[in-house]
């Protein structure tokens, strides 16, 4: 039997993409009782900067849990996203977040030059994500400030 395959619209994609953002928000738990991996092809391709890429399933199970090991909480302020649609299955979702995480509390813009901004890059296609490129810096406690003649010193 042949599968049929029909083209996404950019809604359709983004909606994919903001059920996967909420469900990280909600400890991995999609808004029906799922799994955040179900939201996620087989064979996709997850990045996390100072982790890595992880292929499939199995691998992107292992960063979320070792990365989510750091953090007791995180929320994506949804209302502020910037999308950038490209009419295929490539796009990318700008935003900032704020939270706890082992070493303390961060907010996107405190300080400034602190963690909390990211940028998502995006491939979704058959509902399902099939790569996903986060960028962000990961030093949520801003402490990693002594590398970088610009922040040496700040606390602020």
């Amino acid at each position: 039997m042949a599968l049929t395959r029909q083209t996404m619209t950019d809604e359709q994609r983004k909606s994919v993409a903001l059920e996967y953002l909420k469900a990280y928000d909600n400890g991995g738990v999609t808004s029906s009782g799922g799994s955040i991996l179900d939201l996620f092809a087989d064979d996709a391709q997850v990045y996390f900067p100072k982790w890595g890429l992880a292929n499939g399933k199995e691998q992107i199970g292992k960063l979320f849990g070792e990365v989510g090991s750091r953090g007791k909480s995180i929320r994506h302020d949804y209302a502020g996203f910037n999308w950038i649609m490209t009419h295929t299955d490539l796009f990318a979702c700008e935003g900032t977040s704020y939270g706890e995480h082992a070493d303390g509390p961060w907010r996107a813009g405190v300080p400034e030059w602190g963690a909390g901004r990211w940028c998502d890059v995006f491939e979704v296609r058959d509902w399902l994500i099939q790569r996903c490129f986060i960028y962000l810096d990961p030093d949520y406690a801003g402490k990693d400030t002594a590398r970088y003649p610009w922040l040496a010193g700040k606390t602020e």
